[in-house]
């Protein structure tokens, strides 16, 4: 599939040349950072050099203070409290987070997942009433809730307080809860909007250990954020930078047992970055939720020792190589769907449903179609007699709102921009496929529906050096809103030691017209480019820099992200 490439504006030269003085790092370097919005020394040092005192006061959130007093008033007076999240990565590290801090101090609680199939997402009524018949008096929701009014006026009736930490954006009607924490509300004017749910609950936790304990009690769980923030695909700027930045250092040097299980088991011996926990641990905690049930990942993220932690994870990877399975097979059936009809094959839009298809696997599957078919895409399966689905969308295309203008053909739906999820009638099926494709042909542009890379600057690989490399890496953790910066390069050849491997990635070493310079380069899922390589034509070439360790020895290399024949 071709990609456009969208070069972002050059900084004037001026200021890039004070930033470059300023700061001693190289023009193109400094370019990139005044494009984030890094145009001086003082922003720049904070952008490097991240302190826990830089996050903001969780007491600048709505509600903060009357959610603090709620949970100071269940531990006076020993009331049972229900920590209740979501399936996902996000909702189960955030309720990790919160048992594992509160059980410091205070074990009159218990933990509550939704069932994926039997209660579907967020507060359910079961959980409600499981949390009667436990005797809770409050319930903490985490990562989910905003949507809830009706069942937290229900748990009142029964004489149950929630306290919701939420990061889903709301409806005008907030639920009635003692406390509602949620920076995307109206009347919220928390400085930073783009928390995790895991996020917000661990600012509860900081405002309460702020109030009646030490606040560095709480920073022992930054493991769980930075995992929360990396699978959530939440922006990694401002107070996320932060949190995943001292998340990673505790993630690589003392996890805690049920993530340090996790790592020994996915055989991880290098430091993590965002990218690493994107692609081993988000998926083996999620797996627990999508094939059988998600306290599974909680078990094993609250864990005290990492002898038990490791028969847990023992556990939870059998579980990820079934998701596995269930992935591939369900993605070769949807391509199979819409390769063999022609109607899908020229939509702008991709609505598929099969009711044998697993639920817990549908929104990986959407992701994939997205992939290949680079479009708005919806999954949908039968579950509990009604159909429930998984939707994602493509750069720039507002899906929310999309599925927002077929709301009435829907029983329930939530998420964001970019992922959503939907429940409706069977018999709304065929009418629900055709308005979300009429909404999309007439919103969607033809630049949205090409695969887009934006390039930061030209490079030349005469400045490509290790100190260029070394202040590169300090840019990290890298990740949506500060991705790892793409360069790119022309006049670009195949020096030497063209090769294929796993007969779908290809590796090289590639010089420049007019640069000394030779670097390694490996291009994964490229094998198509291997035949016009091997005649050694010129291309221009988007890629990234980064390092590669290899048998102990670390070298520079560059990875393709795309190339062009000239």
């Amino acid at each position: 599939m071709d990609k456009r490439w969208l070069k972002r504006a050059e900084p004037p030269q001026e200021q890039v040349e004070q930033l470059s003085q300023a700061i001693n790092v190289n023009f193109c370097l400094s370019a990139i950072l005044i494009q984030r919005g890094i145009e001086d020394f003082d922003t720049a040092r904070k952008f490097f050099r991240p302190e826990l005192s830089h996050l903001h006061d969780p007491f600048l959130m709505q509600d903060m203070e009357a959610a603090v007093a709620r949970l100071r008033k269940a531990i006076e007076e020993n009331e049972r409290i229900m920590i209740y999240g979501d399936y996902d990565v996000d909702g189960t590290t955030a309720v990790s987070l919160v048992y594992n801090y509160l059980q410091n101090f205070y074990t009159n609680c218990e933990v509550y997942i939704p069932d994926r199939y039997a209660e579907g997402y967020g507060v359910s009524l079961a959980g409600i009433e499981w949390a009667e018949q436990s005797k809770c008096g409050l319930i903490i929701a985490l990562d989910c809730g905003i949507k809830s009014s009706e069942l937290v006026n229900i748990a009142k009736l029964k004489g149950i307080d929630f306290v919701i930490c939420d990061h889903h954006l709301p409806d005008d009607n907030i639920p009635q809860a003692v406390a509602v924490l949620d920076p995307k509300r109206k009347d919220c004017h928390y400085p930073f909007k783009e928390l995790s749910g895991c996020g917000i609950g661990f600012k509860l936790m900081q405002a309460y250990a702020q109030r009646f304990r030490d606040e560095q009690e709480v920073f022992h769980y930054l493991d769980l954020v930075a995992v929360s923030i990396a699978s959530d695909i939440v922006p990694i700027v401002d107070e996320n930078r932060v949190l995943t930045h001292f998340g990673l250092k505790k993630l690589n040097e003392d996890p805690g047992p049920g993530l340090k299980a996790l790592k020994d088991i996915a055989v991880i011996k290098n430091d993590l970055d965002v990218s690493g926990i994107v692609f081993t641990l988000g998926p083996r905690i999620n797996a627990a939720g999508r094939v059988a049930h998600a306290r599974g990942a909680v078990e094993l993220l609250t864990a005290k020792t990492v002898e038990e932690a490791s028969a847990l994870a023992e556990k939870i990877n059998v579980k990820n190589d079934l998701r596995k399975q269930f992935d591939s097979d369900i993605t070769e059936e949807a391509i199979a769907m819409i390769e063999g009809d022609l109607t899908l094959r020229s939509a702008k839009s991709t609505v598929l449903f099969k009711n044998t298809w697993h639920k817990g696997v549908i929104g990986i599957v959407a992701a994939r179609c997205v992939e290949k078919y680079y479009r708005p895409t919806v999954i949908l399966t039968e579950s509990n007699n009604k159909i429930t689905g998984s939707a994602r969308s493509v750069v720039g295309f507002d899906l929310y709102n999309a599925i927002l203008e077929c709301s009435d053909l829907l029983e329930k739906f939530g998420g964001h921009k970019y992922a959503a999820g939907l429940t409706l009638d069977v018999q709304n099926l065929e009418l629900f496929q055709r308005r979300f494709e009429e909404v999309v042909s007439s919103k969607i542009t033809e630049d949205m529906l090409t695969p887009m890379i934006d390039i930061d600057m030209p490079l030349s690989f005469n400045v490509i050096s290790p100190k260029f490399v070394n202040v590169l890496k300090q840019m990290a953790p890298f990740g949506p809103e500060n991705p790892r910066p793409m360069f790119e390069a022309n006049n670009v050849y195949v020096f030497n030691a063209l090769s294929s491997f796993k007969d779908k990635h290809i590796r090289f070493l590639a010089g420049q017209d007019g640069s000394d310079n030779v670097f390694p380069v490996v291009g994964f899922d490229m094998i198509e480019h291997y035949d016009r390589l091997s005649k050694r034509d010129m291309f221009k070439m988007a890629f990234t820099v980064e390092e590669n360790t290899f048998n102990g020895t670390t070298s520079i290399q560059l990875r393709i992200k795309d190339l062009k024949f000239l």
